[in-house]
């Protein structure tokens, strides 16, 4: 879900685990689609079941996916949210209600529209014919290819 507000990364973070879950916090610019995240969780779930995981926690292996990068470093500095950016996108892993009031945040779930541009800040290929989802869905599959 998208969230708005001006609550810092480390405030949401500690909300969530509060509530007795997890949640990985995303740099909105940075999500293109529903599916980009459904996708994201699904092939990181995949890689625990089969072993094929590079990070130990379910949460990192869904920010590889998300990034479309292998490399834990490199894909947590580029999803991580900008400070002050006023919006963040949040995956939630065991929260049924994430009462946001209490930390000043609304929900917005336009910060989780799909675009060309957001696409291409992932770093996923355009082609002619090609939707922005399905070229960040294929993105997303290609980390699988990366880690072998």
């Amino acid at each position: 879900m998208g969230i708005k507000g001006d609550a810092g990364f480390s405030d949401i973070v500690r909300h969530f685990e509060q509530l007795g879950g997890d949640a990985v916090i995303l740099d909105a610019d940075m999500v293109c689609g529903r599916d980009h995240l459904l996708s994201a969780v699904m092939h990181a779930e995949r890689a625990f079941e089969n072993g094929t995981n590079r990070s130990k926690t379910i949460l990192t292996e869904t920010i590889l996916y998300a990034a479309g990068d292998r490399q834990i470093g490199r894909a947590t500095e580029a999803m991580r949210p900008k400070k002050n950016a006023g919006g963040a996108v949040a995956v939630l892993f065991g929260i049924e209600e994430p009462m946001l009031e209490a930390i000043c945040m609304a929900r917005c779930d336009s910060l989780i529209e799909a675009s060309p541009e957001k696409a291409k800040n992932i770093g996923a290929e355009m082609f002619a014919g090609v939707s922005c989802e399905d070229a960040v869905l294929e993105h997303v599959a290609a980390v699988d290819l990366l880690k072998q």
